[in-house]
């Protein structure tokens, strides 16, 4: 499928041209930043059906006008001014780095994130309970499941010693806080680190000559969808290394590796175990607020939802495969196991 024609697939109503859609009626318009086309699927699928909860159809009484940066974080600022050029009636955003660029672009259109981050750290709110100006929306945050996907390759293979943490430095919301706290996990937890770095100007592919070279045990992919939009290919080059790996963020596995992610579909498609939080229905969430600022909510006055659904997955074929032996006592604690 050419990359045209996908986009069009993933957007559906979202790309029409605003223009032909005012003609047809006065339906509100909303507009949502997104990082990649790839990725962003399931953001708009759970955002639809949260803005269906509330009586809101794309394309019936609603129009969605979409853009992506597509991986570059230097394009959000122009992609954000765009939109409220647009005199969106709202505007939705996933991700730190859109969150950021959106609060620059307006200080008055509501703005309804989704955000592994701390918002209040990150300035986006005033507090959690009264967000206090135009932004409220929902906090999954990434970097509090870090410790706990360390010690989840721990329980798996017990006698790695050294691990690789691969991340992109040009995420600057994201990337000093993870390595500080991939940093403290691996020391907690008896692992040597190896921090590696790969962004759209320092390629993965040069990432993964460095992992040949140092040959880790295991290999952790921070939270970033840079790297969510190029899963297959970090999959594929994990693979030739038979690395175990964890990866973030939602996306594809092959069988061939061990692999921690954070969503179940990963685990599903063929990765070995997957924590996180639910990032469908922070989606969903993300819609139904959507819906409330149009029917007169003030963001303000909106609380910030925090994700409190974390789900463990367990793919026992693909411990098998690998020849690795699920300690009894983590299947206990899986929600699912497939097998």
């Amino acid at each position: 499928m050419r990359r045209r024609e996908f986009i069009t697939a993933l957007g559906g109503a979202a790309l029409w041209p605003l223009a032909g859609r005012a003609q047809q009626s006065t339906m509100p318009v909303i507009g949502v930043l997104g990082d990649e086309p790839e990725s962003d699927k399931i953001f708009l699928d759970g955002l639809r059906k949260g803005l269906s909860e509330g009586g809101y159809v794309d394309g019936q009484n609603l129009a969605i006008e979409y853009r992506s940066p597509e991986g570059r974080y230097d394009r959000l600022p122009a992609l954000a001014a765009e939109l409220v050029r647009r005199r969106v009636a709202v505007l939705v955003v996933g991700g730190t780095p859109a969150t950021a660029a959106v609060k620059a672009a307006t200080a008055t259109i509501p703005i309804v994130f989704n955000t592994g981050a701390d918002p209040v750290a990150a300035g986006f709110v005033a507090s959690l309970n009264r967000p206090g100006g135009n932004l409220t929306g929902v906090t999954i945050l990434l970097t509090e499941v870090v410790p706990k996907q360390f010690e989840l390759l721990r329980e798996v293979i017990p006698k790695a010693g050294t691990i690789g943490f691969l991340h992109n430095p040009t995420n600057r919301t994201f990337a000093g806080s993870l390595i500080t706290d991939a940093q403290a996990a691996a020391q907690r937890l008896g692992f040597k680190l190896h921090i590696l770095e790969a962004s759209i100007g320092r390629g993965i592919d040069d990432a993964f000559v460095t992992l040949a070279q140092q040959r880790p045990d295991g290999l952790v992919i921070g939270p970033d969808q840079f790297f969510t939009s190029r899963s297959k290919q970090l999959a594929a080059l994990t693979a030739r290394l038979a690395l175990p790996a964890i990866y973030h963020y939602q996306g594809f596995a092959v069988a061939a590796v061990p692999v921690i992610y954070s969503q179940r579909e990963f685990t599903v498609a063929g990765g070995l175990m997957s924590y996180g939080a639910n990032v469908p229905e922070a989606y969903r969430q993300v819609g139904i607020y959507t819906g409330r600022i149009l029917k007169g909510a003030k963001p303000a006055e909106l609380p910030v939802v925090q994700s409190a659904k974390f789900e463990l997955v367990i793919n026992l074929k693909t411990a098998k495969s690998l020849g690795l032996n699920v300690p009894p006592m983590l299947l206990s604690q899986a929600d699912e196991v497939i097998e």
